[in-house]
């Protein structure tokens, strides 16, 4: 089994789009089933209705999943396998305030050396640990052997026994630590394959360490994504508004799209435009560079116009808000300028809204208007210019600057000739 576990406390992150799509399309091909684990434990970061958009957003980009669970509905999982920690002399109590601890960590940092617990509660006598009234947190005794992750993406990494230092399991409040639920929720899950990103590099000897002293010696593989770049070389954060995905999507980007950069970035693809579905029959993680991949948000303009001009007509029209054809085939006519949907709303919607019309042509736009809502039917552009012509006198720029206005919205765009092909039954309603 593979799993997504996303946490219920922000929007989703475009990384984290990365990594669900990643699991996914690797538990397809692997065929084995993808489970989604909502990591709730953090209750005073938690953000409801948060776990229900994750599930709205996984579905939006086919991602589909054969379980799914709260990580909270583990804990009583969490706290036996801690107890259990304790009773082999694997773990133990740790007293220190978060006070004391606060005043090492400044010492080590004005000693400019890395912080390390010093084992100050490690060794207490029975009767110590029994009468202590005071709270406490539980931690993992530090591993006497290094620890060597081996990475699909990363290769092999080796940590110390220091590094990996001897951390918190449970905390004061009895609730388990990200490691240590993360942990033990994959030892229960029976997961194979752990994909995240590589953020999480330094976390996973930690869990490997927690399955070792529980004695679970099932070999887990693991792929850790490089980190994705802003346009300034520096990590994408939440404060970047690409890197939220329902910006993403209210922006206009399709999912089809948003799914086709993702794979692609940082990828060795066989092809640039390509839908989840073909990217199943060749992905493999091992072609992904080590290298952080940078978000270009102008690459992402153009995958998602190649795949706004491969939608079917009627159903692009959808998108920007009719049902007709016709508007979804002019729609793409705008596609030379325009590379989203919120883009193309903004273009079709002008083409319906009131004309806000320079004075140098408002009388000429005056005349056409009423002429428009007065004239037959004409099945052809030429013929409909050659009535305007007619009956109001205006030629050359004093007829096709206010006319272009009138039937497309602006002073510029396509070929007026086109907009008339597809706007010809709504003309009296653009010329309102």
């Amino acid at each position: 089994m593979l799993r997504f576990a996303p946490s219920p406390t922000g929007d989703m992150h475009i990384g984290n789009l990365r990594v669900a799509l990643f699991n996914y399309i690797s538990s397809v091909q692997r065929e084995e089933p993808l489970l989604i684990r909502i990591e709730d434990t953090d209750k005073e970061r938690n953000i409801p209705g948060k776990e229900k958009e994750i599930f709205e957003i996984l579905a939006l980009f086919g991602i589909e999943h054969q379980e799914q669970q709260l990580q909270s509905d583990n804990l009583r999982f969490h706290r036996a396998m801690a107890l259990q920690l304790l009773q082999d002399k694997k773990a133990f109590n740790c007293f220190c305030s978060a006070e004391t601890l606060e005043t090492k960590r400044e010492a080590s940092k004005e000693g400019k050396i890395a912080y390390r617990y010093d084992g100050a509660c490690e060794n207490l006598r029975a009767e110590e640990v029994i009468d202590n009234p005071l709270p406490f947190t539980i931690r993992l005794k530090k591993p006497n052997h290094p620890i060597t992750v081996t990475d699909i993406i990363k290769g092999s990494s080796t940590f110390a026994p220091d590094d990996i230092d001897s951390f918190i399991l449970m905390r004061a409040d009895k609730y388990p630590t990200y490691n240590f639920a993360c942990a033990v929720d994959d030892m229960l899950a029976d997961i194979s394959l752990i994909i995240r990103g590589e953020d999480h590099l330094s976390n996973t000897p930690k869990q490997m360490a927690i399955h070792e002293a529980l004695g679970y010696t099932k070999k887990i593989e693991y792929a850790h994504l490089p980190i994705i770049l802003g346009n300034e070389g520096k990590k994408m954060s939440k404060r970047d508004d690409a890197s939220s995905v329902k910006w993403l999507l209210e922006e206009g980007f399709l999912p089809e799209a948003i799914t086709n950069y993702l794979i692609l970035m940082g990828n060795k693809t066989p092809t640039e435009i390509f839908s989840l579905k073909e990217a199943i029959k060749w992905f493999d993680l091992k072609t992904i560079s080590k290298a952080p991949a940078r978000f270009d948000i102008d690459k992402l303009k153009f995958i998602n116009r190649e795949h706004l001009k491969g939608l079917d007509p009627k159903e692009l029209s959808r998108y920007v808000g009719f049902a007709d054809e016709e508007i979804g085939l002019l729609a793409k006519i705008f596609l030379e300028e325009a590379s989203t949907l919120k883009e193309l709303r903004e273009k079709i919607g002008a083409i319906f809204a009131p004309k806000v019309v320079p004075d140098e042509y408002k009388e000429g736009f005056d005349v056409l208007r009423d002429l428009t809502l007065k004239a037959p039917h004409f099945d052809d552009y030429e013929s409909y210019k050659a009535y305007l012509m007619e009956h109001s006198g205006l030629k050359g720029k004093s007829l096709f600057k206010p006319l272009r206005i009138l039937i497309g919205g602006a002073e510029h765009g396509p070929e007026m000739n086109d907009l008339y092909t597809h706007i010809k039954n709504y003309l009296k309603e653009v010329a309102k």
